[in-house]
């Protein structure tokens, strides 16, 4: 099962992803961004612990998202949207031309997606649906939006499935 959850900023997505995996006893959840000490992460890290008694989930905090993929067992990756930001980060290329950047993602993605229909261990991804809002005033915001609707569709072709999340309800597309 390979599915891709989307929709904005508290819709349900990754509670939607969760309950996607929740039958399995041990899921790699996949954090991209850096953990440092965000007191919010902990909380929701309880959260889902009280969600899944008696599993062990186990949280994986890397940049690498072909490699997190790759994982044995099944894989919640939460979210595209923040490995994208993590991957243009450490790379120090939000300034460069939008063509050497889109060249540099979509390397890195293709390695991904080679990960993920690589397998047959279950695979959630959650990203964020960026094209319903505003664009964005900066040069980078516009950047970011572009490259994650390029990502999103890519993974969509590839997966089994698209959930679209609105206000806590599930569209399958």
């Amino acid at each position: 099962m390979r599915v891709l959850v989307t929709g904005g900023v508290r819709s349900g997505r990754s509670h939607r992803a969760e309950e996607l995996l929740a039958h399995h006893p041990d899921v790699t959840y996949v954090r991209p961004r850096p953990l440092h000490d965000d007191p919010a992460w902990a909380a929701r890290l309880g959260v889902l612990r009280q969600r899944h008694p008696g599993t062990t989930w186990s949280v994986s905090e890397t940049g690498d998202l072909a490699e997190a993929l790759w994982t044995p067992g099944p894989v919640l990756v939460d979210s595209v949207g923040s490995w994208l930001t993590r991957l243009l980060d450490d790379a120090g290329i939000w300034d460069a031309r939008a063509e050497d950047v889109t060249a540099y993602v979509d390397e890195e993605l293709d390695a991904a997606l080679a990960a993920l229909v690589g397998t047959d261990h279950d695979r959630v991804l959650v990203t964020n649906e960026v094209g319903l809002g505003v664009v964005p005033e900066h040069r980078t915001g516009r950047l970011y939006r572009e490259l994650l609707g390029e990502v999103n569709q890519r993974i969509a072709a590839v997966s089994d499935q698209v959930h679209l999340m609105v206000a806590g309800r599930v569209l399958l597309l």
